[in-house]
């Protein structure tokens, strides 16, 4: 029997990797331009942390993390916590009093699988920590709409404000109320949730719970002065940049320390799964964790639900994975200069590619156009006596003659002044 992925366990293959590549490479480029730098942080992380920043009530907690029990550990469902945890250990607020990071990589939830929705997913994730104006809101939303635009993706954005502590709390007990008016109308979730976690209640996807909260009270209505005041400036602050989006009130997101801003990048390409990134500001969980009162704000992004939009939406603006140059090598005695004249052209940057088996110079040449090579030179046992190969140019066919006089490494030379560096 074959053994085969564990299910929500998926295989990234070589012929989509470059689209990842891509992504992850726009988007340091970017995240770089706003100063942020890279931290990478451990996939295993004492579950304490996660229990106390995303919240012990929460469905990722309750349902969905991979824990280990008798260690104490959980592999990371999320990068938040684990970049608050190590600001917090290594005096980070010490060095500088903002605090610009993003990480790339792996989490783990055990969700049931679906379309853009793993149990090992990757994203990516953007935090700036000790900031606590509202133009800092809308720069970093201002930031993952420019990634998103220069993936060439169509997406919409909404906001929203969650509020503090002193507004939230007389609005979680003013929706309680509210709900224990419709108990019968709502999913065996919901109901659950309304004494543990009512905001969550507001999200609920079920068509039934959607059209009970659509008459549920706002918390927009209830903002202290402050929160308001924020919420009002993001907003403003958006506009002067450009950036089109919509207020959500029913945006609560899924994890306890979001306050006031919230946001979501949407689409309707994927379904059920239609949000592509969503973050927000949490201003108490530093402290929470044990750290300075600092605020922050952030957000994630998932690497395989843009990877799908951009193939849904035909997004191909990046590179395909090509070779500079495939060495067609005929004859023995060929063999041992071509491999020695490929070593010199990788030694150069050059992306190169040998057939070392042999074979005719029809299906060297049809291996050659599925690696996507720019350029294929052919050194058969004729043109190692006439000391001349044949260089073609795959794009337009075009050949030229190529001197074999001197070492393979002097041909190196000459064959890079002919076809130039590689495009990158």
């Amino acid at each position: 029997m074959k053994i085969q992925a564990i299910n929500g366990f998926k295989d990234i293959l070589p012929d989509s990797i470059n689209r990842w590549r891509y992504i992850e490479q726009r988007a340091r480029d970017i995240f770089e331009r706003f100063g942020l730098q890279e931290i990478r942080v451990p996939i295993l992380e004492k579950t304490e942390l996660f229990v106390r920043s995303i919240g012990e009530s929460t469905d990722v907690v309750e349902k969905e993390m991979y824990t280990f029990p008798d260690k104490g550990i959980t592999m990371r469902p999320e990068a938040t916590a684990s970049i608050m945890r190590a600001f917090i250990e290594h005096g980070m607020h010490v060095q500088q009093p903002v605090q610009r990071l993003y990480t790339i990589g792996p989490m783990f939830r055990h969700e049931r699988p679906q379309k853009g929705r793993l149990r090992q997913f990757h994203q990516l994730d953007a935090e700036i920590i000790g900031a606590t104006e509202p133009l800092i809101d809308a720069e970093l939303i201002a930031m993952g709409q420019m990634l998103l635009d220069e993936l060439g993706l169509r997406t919409s954005l909404e906001i929203n404000s969650l509020g503090c502590s002193v507004c939230r709390p007389p609005f979680k007990t003013q929706l309680v109320a509210f709900l224990e008016q419709h108990l019968s109308r709502l999913c065996n979730d919901c109901r659950r949730r309304t004494h543990t976690n009512p905001l969550r209640v507001l999200d609920c996807k079920q068509e039934a719970c959607r059209a009970v909260v659509q008459s549920a009270p706002s918390l927009l209505d209830m903002l202290c002065n402050e929160c308001d005041n924020h919420f009002q400036h993001v907003g403003q602050a958006l506009q002067h940049i450009g950036l089109d989006f919509r207020i959500n009130r029913f945006m609560v997101r899924g994890l306890d320390y979001y306050t006031r801003t919230t946001f979501e990048f949407l689409t309707a390409d994927l379904g059920a799964q239609a949000a592509v990134g969503a973050g927000g500001r949490y201003d108490g969980l530093i402290e929470q964790l044990g750290g300075p009162p600092l605020s922050g704000i952030g957000f994630a992004m998932g690497l395989e639900r843009l990877a799908l939009l951009m193939e849904q939406q035909g997004a191909q603006n990046h590179a395909e994975h090509s070779m500079d140059v495939f060495l067609v090598a005929l004859g023995d005695k060929t063999l041992n200069p071509s491999s020695r004249l490929a070593h010199a052209l990788r030694k150069n940057g050059i992306k190169t590619a040998i057939d070392y088996a042999g074979r005719s110079l029809k299906a060297q040449l049809k291996q050659a156009n599925r690696v996507n090579a720019r350029y294929s030179l052919i050194l058969g046992d004729d043109e190692w006596l006439r000391q001349e190969g044949i260089l073609r140019n795959m794009r337009t066919q075009e050949q030229q003659p190529f001197t074999l006089t001197g070492t393979p490494e002097e041909w190196c030379s000459r064959l890079i002044d002919i076809i130039g560096p590689a495009p990158r």
